[in-house]
């Protein structure tokens, strides 16, 4: 196994960085998590994910598409339509990303918790930071 590097390369000397910011950015989880059962058209998955713009998502498709996790098919009925699902280099993301849910679970009360601290400390500390 690799092991985890840090640092402030860029992406360009970093090709992992860029391939982490495209499929664990605000909207690609939602996204995948979506299409996890299925294949689904651009509407089914905009009506499933609460928030997202019809150009956040298509950039969205998009950039999983370029990047090999989701595939996009034309059906050829009357009228056309399209559809997405997960390919087999997407489903390989299946284990991270519900590692990555359970521990939200999990540790969601400590997190909730630490962010109060935070904010109460903030706000006294600088009392305009709690407007």
């Amino acid at each position: 196994m690799a092991e985890f590097q840090t640092g402030a390369l860029p992406p360009t000397v970093c090709p992992s960085r860029l391939m982490l910011d495209q499929i664990a950015d605000k909207w690609s989880m939602l996204v995948l998590a979506s299409l996890r059962d299925g294949p689904l058209r651009f509407n089914a998955i905009k009506r499933r994910i609460d928030g997202i713009t019809q150009k956040a998502l298509t950039q969205c498709l998009r950039r999983l598409e370029r990047n090999g996790i989701v595939e996009r098919r034309v059906i050829t009925t009357s009228p056309i339509a399209v559809e997405y699902q997960i390919t087999a280099l997407g489903r390989s993301l299946d284990h991270p990303f519900q590692a990555l849910y359970l521990w939200t679970l999990k540790n969601l009360g400590e997190v909730e918790a630490a962010r109060a601290r935070y904010d109460e400390r903030a706000s006294l500390e600088d009392p305009a930071l709690s407007d």
